[in-house]
């Protein structure tokens, strides 16, 4: 019996000194920028310790979500650029060629052999009609022209086998209302996509401090099991004391040992959930999982401030609420839009410009060809008059739009301010259970004192100083529970209200 608890103390001492090596920490948080964090944390020994400010700063930096946003307004600015393109010269060049299989044939209300004779196939010697000086005319030209008459059926095969053709045309909007409207909505998806990012900040700002609170929280569960594992330890240790001079029974002692072995578990659990609250951090913060990061602080430090907390959000607004710009932004485009439709109906003004040149040939020989050119200069007016009632349609569908947007406006405003009311008041019931948690540890840690005193002369009993552990431990944890509770509601308060944001 005796060995076997030689052995229990000698895991439970082992057990005892690796705690404080787990729970090491440094204190004192590196001063420098973000890059210079990031390169510490992923080759330091110890954890880097960083503030709440700090760890916002890296989210900021390197979070996802913020990256895309930013990638978006890039995106929008150069859709922006690329519709105020309507209003320059839009230039195109075009070159094309053509092999004709079967020629297009012309037909003529007149003999054809009198075109035969013209061309002196068949006619005597000062008969037909005289050519125009520097004709010539082709061997055969008149059987050939017979034959082509008999097999086109009495018409004339017009064109050449080859095409070519090539040139440059421009055209240019002089007046247009509705592609001016157009570019003023564009301009307004830019606001939007800026707004969007804001959101995304916002949005992972409160995610940072959420997860930042959980290590708090953790580190403060780990360190009230650890506290009552360190209590029972002694206990354990005074009751083998006492056992040995016989003055307690082997219940007694077995009872005190179970009450170790309890606490065991419930600090590895403490402790593992402090490291996965580090890993949320690390992933909301947008680094890698392996870096070497902790925080720095206690849930004690934001307990003093609840008070003004509260009090600082008196009179709070919507006119920050990145969700009600959105829908402000998202009503004036649509107001637009409705006068873009309208302005469909208002004609337009065009300038256009072509000049191309072209070659027919029967053969390929390119430094032969004759190029004839064409171009020419001139106003396109479109005034529009019918379109089966599509612009009236579609004025009427932008209005149906615009006031439903209004109305998600109402709607959503409303439900924002039960959010604010809501909020506050979690605050507010929080704060009430700090304070009164705050007396609860108090008098539990006053009742364990006591309790633990008498034990230890022999007028109290193991069960009783266990009782009084786990009045304490409950109190602690009520305590804890309540600042986070607290600090949750105030990061979703702030960003409701749009509050919060670190500008660069």
């Amino acid at each position: 019996m005796k060995k076997s608890l030689a052995v229990i103390s000698v895991v439970i001492a082992a057990f005892a000194l690796s705690l404080p090596a787990s729970a090491q920490y440094r204190e004192d948080a590196p001063k420098s920028d973000v890059e210079a964090i990031l390169d510490e944390a992923g080759s330091a020994q110890e954890p880097v310790v960083i503030t709440l400010e700090q760890a916002l700063e890296i989210a900021l930096s390197e979070n996802i979500s913020v990256k895309v946003a930013d990638m978006e307004i890039e995106r929008t600015e150069y859709a922006k650029k690329g519709s105020y393109a309507a209003l320059w010269p839009q230039i195109d060049a075009s070159g094309a060629y053509q092999r004709t299989i079967k020629k297009q044939v012309m037909y003529m209300d007149f003999d054809m052999s009198s075109l035969g004779g013209m061309l002196g196939g068949g006619a005597g010697e000062g008969e037909g009609t005289e050519l125009p000086e520097g004709t010539e005319i082709p061997d055969g030209a008149g059987s050939s022209t017979e034959d082509t008459s008999s097999s086109s059926g009495g018409g004339m095969e017009v064109g050449r086998w080859n095409t070519w053709s090539t040139g440059v045309s421009a055209a240019m909007p002089l007046v247009n209302a509705q592609l001016w409207q157009s570019l003023k909505i564009s301009g307004m998806d830019v606001e939007l996509a800026v707004e969007k990012a804001r959101a995304s900040r916002l949005d992972m700002v409160t995610q940072v401090k959420q997860a930042y609170y959980s290590v708090l929280l953790s580190k403060q569960a780990f360190d009230v099991y650890k506290q009552v594992y360190e209590n029972a330890v002694r206990n354990y240790e005074e009751t083998q004391k006492k056992y040995d001079a016989e003055k307690v029974s082997e219940m007694e002692l077995i009872r005190s040992k179970t009450t170790v072995a309890n606490a065991i578990p419930n600090v590895y659990n403490a402790e593992s959930s402090v490291i996965l609250a580090l890993w949320q951090l690390k992933a909301v913060l947008g680094v890698d999982l392996e870096m070497n990061i902790d925080v720095t602080g206690a849930l004690e430090d934001y307990g003093q401030q609840m008070f003004y907390d509260i009090h600082s959000h008196d009179g709070a607004t919507l006119e920050d609420n990145t969700t009600m710009k959105q829908l402000a932004i998202q009503t004036e485009q649509l107001a637009e839009m409705v006068k873009m439709q309208k302005f469909a109906n208002i004609p337009s003004l065009a300038l256009a410009f072509n000049y191309s040149i072209n070659a027919m040939t029967n053969d390929f020989k390119f430094s032969e060809y004759k190029w004839t050119p064409y171009s020419y200069v001139g106003l396109s007016l479109s005034i529009p008059i019918f379109a089966g009632g599509k612009r009236y349609n579609a004025i009427r569908q932008s209005e149906n739009q615009y006031k439903q947007v209004q109305l998600q406006s109402l709607n959503t405003e409303r439900q924002l301010k039960i959010a604010i009311r809501q909020h506050l008041t979690t605050m507010e019931m929080n704060m009430k259970s700090y304070y009164a948690a705050q007396d609860a540890v108090a008098s539990a840690q006053k009742g364990y004192d006591i309790m633990e005193m008498s034990y230890q002369v022999g007028r109290g009993t193991l069960i009783e100083l266990n009782d009084a552990q786990l009045a304490l431990t409950q109190a602690q944890l009520a305590e804890s529970q309540a600042i986070y509770n607290f600090l949750n509601a105030k990061a979703q308060l702030e960003q409701t209200l749009g509050q919060d944001f670190i500008v660069e």
